[in-house]
């Protein structure tokens, strides 16, 4: 049997390095994209062990031109779309970047796929944030409604994806992806932020976690269970797209209280909040609904957010993404 080729875009961040190492634990031969290839940062690859067997490539894909040279070098059965802007609240300091880095390489690859008519299935990586605030838990038929830079490019890329699906018959799948988490996440995330001011106040440092809304609520797990349900979507005969969930959300405040608590300390002592660090829009409620992945991919979340806080205050990096 010829060995399958994956071709992960955004290979070097928290998602692609836990996506490479599933695929190969599966045979795959995988390739991956990096805005620099000359000198990528591997360090995520290293830390889960897959970098000399990741081949990486230059995944730049600025024209139709430079997305079918990648292809045609690669030739994949699967490509996985995780590259681009990560951070909602950065998305709102640089708005043309959000847009640019999720719906020009998708525009790119769509189009390179259908002119060169390569068979290969396309995961692109969605958000929960395309939802907005969802009093009732989002499925897929939730009305799209963006709060943020970062999401509305989410949309229009998936929106994009769409049209081709329909139009050209390409195999195309949008995963709407929750928050997920792992050491692997950069430090400016909430979740890395507040774990590392843990073990930081746990060494003897006494200065403040400063956090903005502690209210908001969001449906938090754990990204090696996540690439695994991209894995899952690209198996399926029809192209169609998942919500990928936990389906239990919890508030920033719980997510606090419950990492000081792992090392035997009260939050309250170390806690400040500061009104700044507030979004100009922000998701009071983020709830989603995945039960059609676990309907059809057989997929549901096996770390849930009790164990998922522990577990990330106990792997806490030590050194940056």
């Amino acid at each position: 049997m010829t060995q399958r080729r994956a071709l992960i875009l955004g290979v070097t961040g928290q998602d692609g390095a836990y996506l490479a190492r599933h695929l190969l634990t599966r045979g795959y031969a995988v390739y991956g994209g990096t805005r620099d290839a000359e000198h990528p940062r591997t360090a995520n690859l290293e830390y889960v062990g897959v970098r000399a067997d990741v081949t990486l490539c230059n995944g730049v894909l600025d024209s139709v031109a430079a997305a079918t040279r990648l292809l045609e070098q690669v030739r994949p059965d699967e490509i996985y779309n995780l590259a681009g802007q990560t951070s909602v609240a950065e998305s709102f300091q640089r708005p043309r970047d959000a847009y640019l880095s999720f719906v020009l390489p998708i525009t790119n690859l769509l189009e390179s796929l259908r002119l060169t008519k390569l068979r290969a299935r396309l995961f692109n990586a969605g958000s929960g944030e395309c939802f907005g605030n969802t009093l009732s838990p989002a499925t897929e038929k939730t009305p799209f409604c963006p709060l943020s830079p970062y999401a509305a490019a989410k949309v229009a890329a998936h929106h994009l994806l769409s049209v081709y699906r329909q139009s050209f018959d390409i195999h195309a799948c949008t995963g709407f992806l929750y928050a997920h988490e792992s050491p692997l996440r950069p430090p400016h995330f909430v979740a890395r932020k507040i774990v590392s001011a843990v073990r930081r106040i746990l060494a003897g440092d006494t200065a403040p976690l400063v956090l903005g809304n502690l209210d908001v609520q969001r449906d938090w797990g754990w990204a090696p269970d996540y690439v695994d349900a991209m894995h899952r979507i690209l198996q399926c005969d029809e192209a169609q797209d998942f919500i990928i969930a936990t389906g239990e959300s919890h508030s920033l405040r719980e997510f606090v209280e419950l990492a000081f608590h792992c090392v035997g300390l009260d939050c309250s002592r170390f806690l400040r909040t500061e009104a700044t660090l507030r979004r100009p829009t922000d998701i009071g409620l983020s709830r989603a609904d995945p039960r059609k992945a676990m309907q059809i991919l057989e997929w549901r979340a096996v770390t849930r957010f009790a164990e998922l806080v522990p577990r990330l205050v106990r792997d806490e990096r030590t050194h940056p993404a």
